[in-house]
């Protein structure tokens, strides 16, 4: 049995992450921490208009604390005991003939790392019972009155019991949680690396079928087919199959474009396994070979994150990463004659954000813009200002190095017509690449005491891709 295998039949740790967020807590403020921890799960929404339910999502904060994926349910977590009550919602025999038998409390005993299981209906009694002990992390104060229906109507859903019961303080919580979350467990990069491996399927699946694919939604098709096939029922994320010039749209969504007279295709898609995403971009020759200026940037691109790699490991600092990714793209469209002048100089005046605008990566966990990065939206450096993560990594992060190059009218012309700008760029030169559109290349990296661990393993050299296509 492969160790992701053995990991993965055990339970999800969700008291280990409790107990992590009650040492956060306490840490923070070792006089004013909290006994205990309640959050509520998301609740079933109804489609406006219609008698289906909207698509569950479990809340992360919930999840990260439980392992549980129903709707409905609340955690109480008591931190001098170390014990965890999950409550479920009762059975509704009206319901069974329609939706079948519900989680039973004995199942969720056995399905989840909690030490206890009641039905919801006996929440309000179970918080009624102990409202005396200090339950959240805040300044002192007087436990609340139950509130008046009145104000109830005017308390976001999500602070109902926690209004009632409990003294506010819903964003601490969250921001224990946030913070938590950065550092992964065994069990965590297991999961993460099972929607890899499952993602990296996907990917080739679509790189068989480059040569006779007509439309980007018959690619999409595809990769949906071989993650649902796997046992990944959701994506991390919409999927874009950006080919040629769609490709220089960073979020391209429509994947409705046909295929022919372009270079390459830009795959960014991945399955979530369980609650946990994986984060994989691959640039694909359309019809077996990349047109040699799509080669060309992918090879600054392949650079660019092998630089960026090699210097990966705990404490590094992400900001130093970004700028190497910024060097190496200016030193390669410095010799496509693409940029021009001296090195120093177009890197101070940040020319090549023009070609490379995002951040190198996010975290990577629960979310595809996993929590904690701590970005800088505000920062007036534009190199800098859509790095979502900021400070140095953590040792049992995971985050994703995605350098990219591209070509999109909407950036680059403002540029043209800048009178500092435009003397850094050779626009007869360029001239001959905005066919290309764009190049990516995203892998998931957990960071490791002295270096890294790359949890990607779809292909991504330009050989190997070949020969899957022409296989």
């Amino acid at each position: 049995m492969a160790p992701t295998d053995s990991i993965l039949q055990g339970k999800y740790p969700a008291k280990a992450h409790c107990a992590k967020v009650a040492a956060y807590l306490k840490e923070k403020a070792p006089h004013d921490s909290p006994s205990r921890i309640y959050l509520q799960g998301q609740k079933t929404r109804m489609i406006e208009d219609n008698d289906e339910p909207v698509p569950f999502r479990q809340r992360r904060h919930f999840f990260y604390l439980t392992g549980c994926a129903l709707p409905d349910c609340h955690l109480v977590y008591h931190v001098p005991t170390s014990h965890l009550t999950l409550f479920i919602p009762p059975l509704d025999p009206s319901s069974v003939i329609w939706s079948g038998l519900p989680l039973s409390p004995q199942d969720a005993l056995q399905k989840y790392d909690i030490d206890s299981c009641l039905p919801s209906t006996e929440l309000h009694d179970y918080l009624s019972r102990k409202t005396h002990e200090q339950v959240s992390f805040e300044e002192r104060q007087n436990t609340p009155q139950p509130l008046t229906f009145a104000d109830k109507r005017h308390l976001p859903e999500d602070q109902f019991e926690q209004s009632v019961f409990l003294p506010w303080n819903l964003d601490t919580l969250h921001e224990a949680i946030d913070e938590c979350r950065v550092t992964k467990d065994a069990y965590e990069v297991a999961s993460i690396r099972r929607a890899n491996d499952v993602s990296t399927e996907a990917h080739i699946a679509v790189l068989k079928n480059l040569k006779y694919a007509v439309n980007e939604q018959e690619l999409e098709a595809m990769f949906l087919e071989r993650c649902i096939a796997l046992g990944c029922k959701e994506q991390a994320y919409h999927g874009i199959f950006g080919s040629g010039v769609n490709a220089a749209t960073l979020h391209y969504q429509a994947n409705d474009q046909p295929l022919k007279g372009r270079a390459n295709l830009l795959v960014d898609a991945a399955a979530e396994y369980e609650c946990y995403c994986a984060d994989v971009t691959r640039t694909m020759p359309l019809g077996g070979a990349l047109y040699k200026e799509s080669e060309e940037i992918y090879t600054i691109v392949q650079s660019m994150q092998e630089a960026c790699l090699a210097v990966l490991k705990a404490d590094v600092q992400w900001e130093d990463v970004h700028v190497i990714a910024h060097e190496v793209a200016i030193e390669g469209l410095l010799k496509l004659g693409i940029l021009k002048g001296e090195k120093k100089d177009i890197f101070e005046a940040r020319t090549s954000v023009a070609f490379f605008p995002h951040g190198l990566g996010h975290y990577l966990g629960m979310d595809t813009h996993d929590t904690g990065g701590h970005p800088n939206y505000e920062d007036t450096d534009k190199m800098f200002q859509y790095l979502r993560v900021r400070g140095k990594l953590p040792e049992g992060s995971v985050i994703t190095v995605e350098p990219g190059v591209y070509f999109c009218r909407f950036i680059i012309e403002p540029y043209l017509k800048d009178e500092k700008q435009k003397g850094f760029i050779d626009e007869e030169v360029l001239g001959r690449y905005w066919d290309v559109g764009g190049v990516r290349i995203e892998d998931d990296i957990l960071i490791t005491k002295d270096g890294y661990e790359n949890l990607t393993t779809a292909p991504k050299g330009i050989d190997e891709m070949k020969k899957i296509i022409d296989s």
